[in-house]
C-alpha cells in the first residue's frame, strides 16, 4: 500500500485531505503537534505521529521507511520546505498548498500592494507573481513554491482562494452567520455587493490532493470553486443555510468608515481559471459554493453560536484589524441617512 505523510492533517485542509487519501487506498500518516488531534486523526483512518515539523527526530519518525507522497497544507515559506527537502531521497512526490495571494497584475500590483491588483478574468497559473522572500505572506508562499519546484521531488503546487469549510482558520462566512444569529435582517455591502474573491471549499482541496498524489509531476494548479460568487450571492446563500432572509443594501465604492466591509470586499474581481486542473488531473469539482458552504456554516454555528466568538475564532478576529465587522450602530446611522 502506498504511503502518504500529511503535515497539517488535523487542520482545516487536512480534515478534507486525509479522508480523501484514506478512501483512495493510501496508508496515511499525520504529523501533528497537538495531542487533542490524535483522536480525530485516528477516526479518519490515519496514523498520528506526534511532533513538530522542525524537530529532526519527529520528522525522521514520520518519514521512516520513506513515503510515496508528502502533503504539506500548512507550510509558510521556504524554511518549511528545507527540512523535508534535506530528506528528499525518502520522498516520492509532494503536494504543497500555496495561495492565490501570490499573483500580480500587469502593472505589478497584487494582494499586498497599496493598490489592489486589476487582474485578468480569469487568472491562469502563468500570471506573474511576487518575488520570493520572507517579509510577507505572498512572498513567503512564492519562496516555498520555488524551493519545491527546484527540487528533485515531483511537486504539485495548489493555489487556493478564500478557503471555507469546517475547521477554517479564517472563516469569512462568520460575518453573515453571526448577523443571522443576532437577528440582523440587513446586509450592507460595499462595491455594490459585486466583489468577487474566488472561494475555495476544503472539499475542493481534498479532491485535488487526492488526484495530484496519484499522478506525481512538477506542476502549479489553481484550486478554487467552479464559480466565483459575488459577495451578495454569498450573503444570500449563507442566509439560505441559516433559514433566514435579509435585505441587501448595495453601497457604491469602498466601505464607508468600515461599513460595508466584508472579508471578500475587493475593488476588482479575483477569479481563477481551473482549466489546467481539469486537463492534467481529470478534476471534477465536488460541487459549487452553494453545495459546499453548508458544512462551513453548520460548523460555525456549532463552535461559535453560544461561545465568545473572538476566543473560538481567533483567525477571524485578526481579520478585523482595527475595525469592526459588526458595528451595527454605524450601519444603522448610515442607513438612516438613506445612503
Amino acid at each position: 500500500m502506498a504511503t502518504a505523510l500529511v503535515i497539517g492533517g488535523s487542520g482545516q485542509i487536512g480534515r478534507a485531505a486525509v479522508p480523501a487519501l484514506v478512501a483512495d487506498g493510501w496508508d496515511v500518516r499525520v504529523l501533528t503537534r497537538g495531542s487533542r488531534a490524535v483522536d480525530a486523526v485516528q477516526a479518519a483512518g490515519a496514523v498520528a505521529v506526534a511532533g513538530d515539523r522542525h524537530d529532526a527526530d519527529a520528522l525522521a519518525r514520520a518519514l521512516r521507511g520513506g513515503v510515496d507522497v508528502v502533503v504539506d497544507v500548512v507550510a509558510y515559506d521556504d524554511r518549511d520546505a528545507d527540512a523535508l527537502l534535506a530528506r528528499a531521497a525518502e520522498i516520492g512526490s509532494a503536494v504543497v498548498v500555496s495561495s492565490a495571494a501570490v499573483y500580480l497584475d500587469d502593472r505589478g500590483d497584487g494582494f499586498e500592494s497599496e493598490t489592489f491588483g486589476t487582474f485578468p478574468v480569469p487568472i491562469g497559473e502563468d500570471q506573474p507573481t511576487v518575488g520570493p522572500g520572507r517579509d510577507s505572506y505572498a512572498t513567503g508562499k512564492v519562496a516555498l513554491e520555488r524551493a519545491w519546484a527546484a527540487s528533485s521531488v515531483p511537486t504539485t503546487i495548489l493555489r487556493p482562494g478564500a478557503i471555507h469549510g469546517p475547521g477554517c482558520v479564517q472563516p469569512r462566512e462568520w460575518v453573515f452567520v453571526k448577523r443571522a444569529l443576532d437577528g440582523r435582517d440587513v446586509r450592507v455591502l460595499a462595491y455594490d455587493g459585486e466583489s468577487r474573491f474566488h472561494t475555495t471549499a476544503t472539499a475542493v482541496l481534498g479532491e485535488l490532493v487526492r488526484l495530484a498524489a496519484a499522478s506525481p509531476a512538477h506542476r502549479v494548479l489553481n484550486a478554487v470553486d467552479p464559480e466565483a460568487p459575488t459577495v451578495a450571492e454569498i450573503a444570500t446563500l449563507v442566509d439560505g443555510v441559516m433559514g433566514t432572509t435579509s435585505r441587501i443594501v448595495r453601497l457604491p465604492g469602498a466601505p464607508r468608515e468600515g461599513v460595508g466591509s466584508t472579508p471578500w470586499a475587493v475593488p476588482t474581481p479575483l477569479v481563477l481559471d481551473m482549466a489546467r486542473a481539469h486537463e492534467q488531473l481529470g478534476y471534477v469539482a465536488p460541487g459549487g459554493y452553494g453545495d459546499t458552504v453548508a458544512a462551513a456554516v453548520e460548523w460555525l454555528v456549532d463552535v461559535a453560536g453560544d461561545a465568545d466568538w473572538r476566543e473560538v475564532l481567533p483567525g477571524f478576529a485578526r481579520m478585523e484589524g482595527d475595525g469592526d465587522f459588526f458595528d451595527y450602530a454605524a450601519e444603522d446611522a448610515l442607513l438612516a441617512k438613506g445612503s
